[in-house]
């Protein structure tokens, strides 16, 4: 018969036993935390590793611009030099846009603006503008209809930047800093650096407050601003402030001609 002190000691051991098992049993249970935790930061770090290869993180130019500045999404490093001038600098250029939406024209002033409209009528002469999309349109703060990229994304160029140019045109800035760009300008998008403008231009087609940093080029015709307002009336195509066009806009043929 076991006796009371017996049955007491036999109790105690198997409360013990039961405690150990329970310790066993944590350890395991945060052995298997670890590894999932472990595991878990190994995947996040290589997709960090993959997206930054993958230029996802290559810095804020490389995605999507506040509304308020009409700028490439990207600007590669440049790799050509602009074209040599071959233009005359005291004369007036039309640059006629055949596009799906209807054609747009714009007078370029040669005289305040030599080296954009050399590179425009350099680009347009080889056909670096056929079959390219207008690819941004905002429509909010700014009123901006943005074409010029080869790529259609907002990162394209023509592996070459031009100089600022007339960036006083539009008087002196209020105390935001701001000047009007009147509807029916066309200026050079940049990636908000001075000299960096490239192909990608933009046509507004509503008075638009920004810094006086986008060379004006070009004054676009009233049957052109006609054909940008209505695509700006259908808005974006996600119906966001700032995306890409619902109604596509190509640019089918871009030709430079002298007055």
């Amino acid at each position: 018969m076991v006796s009371s002190d017996q049955r007491r000691r036999q109790l105690a051991r198997e409360k013990y036993e039961r405690q150990q098992q329970r310790r066993a049993e944590a350890r395991r249970k945060s052995r298997r935390r670890a590894a999932v935790i472990g595991a878990a930061a190994a995947v996040v770090v290589a997709t960090l590793v993959g997206l930054v290869a993958g230029g996802v993180f290559d810095g804020e130019d490389k995605k999507t611009k506040a509304s308020d500045t009409p700028s490439p999404s990207a600007s590669p490093t440049p790799k050509q030099s602009p074209p040599a001038m071959a233009i005359d600098d005291k004369a007036k250029y039309t640059f006629d846009l055949k596009t799906s939406a209807g054609d747009v024209k714009f007078e370029m002033d040669a005289a305040k603006t030599p080296q954009t409209v050399n590179s425009f009528k350099s680009l347009a002469d080889k056909g670096f503008f056929d079959n390219t999309k207008c690819h941004r349109l905002v429509t909010s703060g700014i009123f901006v209809l943005q074409c010029g990229d080869p790529q259609g994304t907002g990162m394209g160029g023509p592996g070459y930047t031009i100089p600022d140019e007339n960036l006083d045109a539009l008087g002196k800035p209020n105390e935001q800093g701001q000047v009007i760009y009147p509807a029916g300008t066309v200026a050079m998008a940049n990636t908000g650096q001075p000299g960096t403008g490239g192909s990608q231009f933009f046509l507004v087609y509503k008075d638009s407050p920004l810094a006086p940093s986008y060379t004006p080029f070009g004054k676009i015709d009233a049957a052109g601003l006609k054909v940008v307002e209505d695509v700006a009336k259908a808005g974006t195509a996600d119906g966001a402030q700032d995306g890409a066009p619902k109604n596509p806009v190509t640019i089918e043929k871009g030709t430079v001609t002298k007055n």
